[in-house]
């Protein structure tokens, strides 16, 4: 256990930015634990990374849940949604060769990059928000006293989470960067509430993953590594929802976009 010390503060770093930018960290790990296990399957990498996205987000919930950013309501709807693609997800894994595995998830963190960077707006305006046929509205109230109004189309919300499910837990990243931008530029969520929420789903949705894996044996093997991780990523969490409240919302999707382009070409090349 003690040759594994070094992995809590790397957890505490990758839980306090994940958490800050709703992601959950696993885009971070992912890349890293590719880089230090590069003898290890991509089931083992996934399971190893879902469990610790896990903990950071359930970490992190209850910080965002303290600040009232969480939009329950429609959260417990979008963490259902993404279930079944969450456990086939983390079934097909098992299946797919390492090399295959690197190119697919470099490329789309750099599709990700790219949206996020094209499509990088400011929080919405709430006294502008136009409600459409068979949108649901929602208000939140922090705990700052800030009101954020917001309108969304629940049908494609739902559609959209079920193949966030599926991606993020093959890739095992537990997929907040896909889901935060459709939160804020599909679903109009203001970027704090999209974050929050992003975290709230995310804990639903990573645990089902990790289920599987634990069920399937392939996370036995790394039980000590995940162990220090997920603790370093539970406090991590904590800073990054404390800092959240400091920085506005247009930096914290500028710093998501950059963090995935880089890490993106970088486990792209390593497939070539």
């Amino acid at each position: 256990m003690i040759q594994f010390l070094w992995l809590i503060p790397l957890g505490f770093l990758v839980g306090a930015f994940g958490t800050l930018i709703g992601a959950g960290g696993g885009f971070i790990l992912v890349p890293i634990l590719l880089l230090l296990y590069p003898d290890k399957s991509p089931d083992t990498i996934t399971s190893i990374s879902l469990a610790v996205v896990f903990f950071n987000a359930l970490s992190g919930s209850f910080a965002y849940s303290r600040m009232k950013r969480i939009d329950y309501k429609s959260g417990i709807v979008f963490a259902v949604a993404t279930l079944p693609g969450s456990i086939l997800g983390a079934i097909i894994t098992l299946y797919v060769p390492r090399r295959l595995f690197n190119g697919i998830f470099g490329m789309i963190l750099v599709i990700v990059s790219v949206f996020l960077i094209i499509r990088t707006k400011k929080e919405t305006i709430e006294k502008n928000i136009v409600v459409k046929k068979g949108y649901v509205t929602r208000t939140i109230v922090d705990i700052e006293g800030v009101k954020h109004t917001f309108s969304y189309n629940p049908i494609v919300g739902i559609i959209l989470s079920v193949f966030v499910g599926f991606i993020s837990s093959f890739l095992g990243i537990g997929g907040g960067i896909i889901h935060v931008p459709i939160f804020i530029n599909i679903l109009n969520y203001p970027v704090h509430i999209a974050t929050a929420t992003s975290h709230f789903v995310l804990a639903a949705m990573s645990l089902s993953g990790t289920v599987v894996h634990v069920v399937d044996g392939v996370l036995q093997s790394s039980v000590i590594q995940t162990a220090a991780l997920s603790i370093g990523v539970l406090f991590g969490a904590q800073l990054g929802a404390g800092l959240s409240k400091k920085i506005h919302g247009v930096t914290i999707i500028r710093s998501l976009a950059a963090a995935l382009a880089i890490v993106g070409v970088r486990i792209f090349f390593m497939a070539l």
